[in-house]
């Protein structure tokens, strides 16, 4: 397991070749301390665990690694949709549009799926996907979030990923001591 800063593996699961809605995550506060911990995991593209927080309303920081390299189906439960738990919403990862024009057409594109399920019938899941869709998301599914706590789920994937979570937690304590968190924004 190599540790990475967290920008550096959500442009793995950015670049990933896998099939973009198979992604599902679970997040939360961490079990101690500042920031939060999350999850994400694709059958064919393992699972990532990331340690987050923000140094400024306009700066993240962070670090994380990739634990497994599937997910089989002793982790499949602890994940939400498919066998697992039920999600409590939906996520998605983006590198968003390289140029104005790019913006232009994903907007135009979006407009046209709203206008579309607004004059037919439909469900918030399927809203989701046709927005993931038009966005070219390369990334998104169900999560399991607590913005308040911790979902269990997270505590059974760190008890799954128990030395990964050790040497993440280090790394971590170290990135946030080194950030002077405790002094104010900057």
């Amino acid at each position: 397991m190599r540790v990475r800063d967290w920008d550096d593996l959500v442009a793995d699961v950015v670049e990933s070749d896998v099939d973009p809605e198979g992604w599902r995550a679970v997040s939360g506060d961490r079990s101690s301390g500042v920031g939060e911990d999350m999850y994400l995991g694709h059958r064919n593209a393992g699972v990532y665990h990331l340690k987050t927080f923000a140094k400024n309303p306009f700066e993240v920081r962070g670090v994380g690694a990739h634990v497994a390299r599937r997910v089989d189906e002793d982790l499949d439960p602890l994940f939400p949709g498919e066998a697992g738990l039920e999600g409590s919403g939906h996520f998605a990862v983006n590198d968003g549009p390289a140029d104005e024009d790019e913006a232009e057409t994903m907007a135009s594109r979006v407009e046209e799926v709203v206008r579309t399920h607004a004059d037919a019938p439909t469900t918030p899941d399927a809203l989701f996907e046709d927005v993931m869709d038009a966005m070219d998301a390369p990334a998104y599914g169900q999560i399991e979030h607590d913005q308040y706590g911790r979902p269990d789920a997270l505590d059974d994937l760190s008890s799954e990923f128990e030395e990964a979570e050790e040497v993440l937690e280090a790394e971590f304590e170290d990135v946030v001591d080194t950030s002077a968190v405790g002094r104010g924004f900057e």
